[in-house]
């Protein structure tokens, strides 16, 4: 009797199934989960025609409410202390740029005073965040 005969029928490749499984319920969870994880506050943004921004990292969102309350992502900011928040946020990012979403009913001077605080905090790239027009 040889001892070695028994171990011939062993297979020794690792079952990739469960790991496949694992993956594709992985995959489905955070395709449901990723519309829900929108930033910042809710507002009535102006409707408009023009095409979506492409960004390599996650921007930060800077919301104006129609009662001209500031938030940066959910966090209630005064106007006066914006511009030294902004700075201590962007002094730790790479791409230094700032969404923009403002009510359709806050007055366009207001806007621009915001718009005005960003660009002295250092941060260069802006994109305003408005509702795609439906046709």
């Amino acid at each position: 009797m040889d001892v070695g005969e028994g171990r011939s029928n062993l297979i020794s490749d690792i079952n990739v199934t469960p790991l496949v499984d694992v993956m594709l319920v992985l995959l489905i969870i955070f395709m449901v989960t990723a519309p829900m994880m929108i930033h910042g506050v809710k507002v009535s943004l102006p409707i408009t025609e023009s095409k979506s921004i492409k960004s390599k990292e996650d921007p930060l969102i800077l919301s104006i409410t129609k009662k001209r309350l500031i938030f940066i992502e959910d966090y209630n900011v005064t106007f006066n202390a914006l511009k030294g928040k902004l700075k201590k946020i962007v002094a730790n990012r790479a791409g230094k740029e700032i969404l923009l979403q403002a009510d359709k009913d806050v007055p366009y001077g207001f806007v621009m005073k915001v718009m005005s605080q960003v660009k002295e905090a250092g941060i260069s790239k802006v994109g305003m965040i408005t509702e795609p027009l439906h046709k």
